[in-house]
């Protein structure tokens, strides 16, 4: 069992650079009204070279579209991973600090490191604990 359980790791649709590129896209276009690579470079501090070649892996799974004018913005499917990446990450965030009693910037480097990666079922049942024993989401 154990032998199959860490290629479930690898199984992920979502890397975490992707979940970033996604998220970055996202609070752009939420924030300006529009995105471009130069932006998503900006905004996560690296190369533009980095951020296009991300963006077009992003682009051939059809989570990124990009226009005739270079503005970039999520499909459906990129909105939904997107806003559900942010959805973990706020869970764990919460669980780490208010539950664990993490301190702060500990929680939020915890939760960056695994907002992508946990399954829907596990996400669920947090929300659910965190809800129950803090009473809000």
């Amino acid at each position: 069992m154990a032998d199959k359980v860490w290629k479930e790791f690898e199984e992920n649709s979502l890397t975490h650079s992707a979940a970033h590129h996604l998220m970055a896209v996202l609070d752009l276009k939420n924030a300006r009204g529009y995105a471009r690579v130069s932006d998503v470079a900006k905004e996560l501090k690296i190369t533009t070279g980095s951020a296009s070649t991300n963006l077009k892996s992003l682009k051939l799974k059809g989570l990124i579209v990009e226009d005739e004018n270079k503005f970039l913005s999520l499909s459906e499917e990129g909105q939904k991973l997107a806003k559900l990446v942010l959805r973990r990450k706020k869970v764990l965030e919460t669980f780490l600090i208010d539950i664990l009693k993490v301190n702060k910037h500990q929680a939020e480097v915890d939760a960056c490191k695994t907002e992508h990666l946990i399954s829907v079922e596990t996400t669920q049942k947090l929300e659910k604990f965190v809800e129950k024993n803090l009473g809000k989401k």
